[in-house]
């Protein structure tokens, strides 16, 4: 009969073993679009208090988040937003909407034991505003390197400490791979 400690011993032995294969086709765990889609969402909320709280004029809200992993088996994210920056001045708000559509690398920093995008590139880009008229460019660009600041500064995963079996991977040498409409936790190769 196994006591509860020699119980847990074997299930921890078992997922040691697991977890050291290094096997690429075991996929202990794994985030999918939708869980990312929630995380970006959730990140742009912090960005946009922060902003707020260190003063500046600007707000950025989004109105929608659509990430795909994987595109045509290549190892990219493909990050389809929706959204609006604000400028607040003088008592007033100059809405101006964004979308914008951007490619980048998955990266996972263990020290942050979180995913970030990295080498972003503008794909599609498209700003209206009741305001201006004319040449956007620029305005679109300065909406590129915020989104990129943002991007290669906040991650759009952390692994959550709380959770056992996240708690582990952190503790891991891990890193992500990315795979059609999911990243997955793999070992590091070292």
């Amino acid at each position: 009969m196994l006591t509860p400690f020699r119980n847990g011993l074997w299930a921890l032995t078992v997922l040691a073993l697991v977890l050291s294969t290094g096997c690429a086709s075991i996929s202990p765990y794994s985030i999918s679009e939708g869980e990312l889609e929630r995380h970006l969402q959730d990140v742009v909320k912090e960005f946009d208090r922060q902003q707020l709280r260190s003063g500046s004029p600007l707000s950025l809200s989004l109105s929608d988040a659509d990430i795909t992993l994987g595109p045509d088996g290549r190892d990219v994210a493909v990050i389809d937003v929706r959204g609006q920056v604000a400028v607040n001045a003088m008592l007033a708000r100059l809405p101006v909407d964004i979308a914008l559509k951007v490619e980048g690398a998955p990266v996972y920093d263990s020290t942050e034991k979180a995913i970030f995008i990295r080498r972003l590139q503008l794909l599609e880009s498209s700003v209206e505003s009741p305001f201006f008229r004319g040449d956007l460019n620029p305005l679109t660009q300065n909406v590129m390197r915020a989104v990129a600041q943002m991007l290669e500064t906040m991650p759009v995963y952390r692994l959550d400490e709380t959770d056992f079996t996240q708690r582990m991977f952190g503790a891991l040498p891990v890193d992500v791979r990315v795979a059609p409409g999911r990243l997955e936790f793999v070992m590091a190769d070292r």
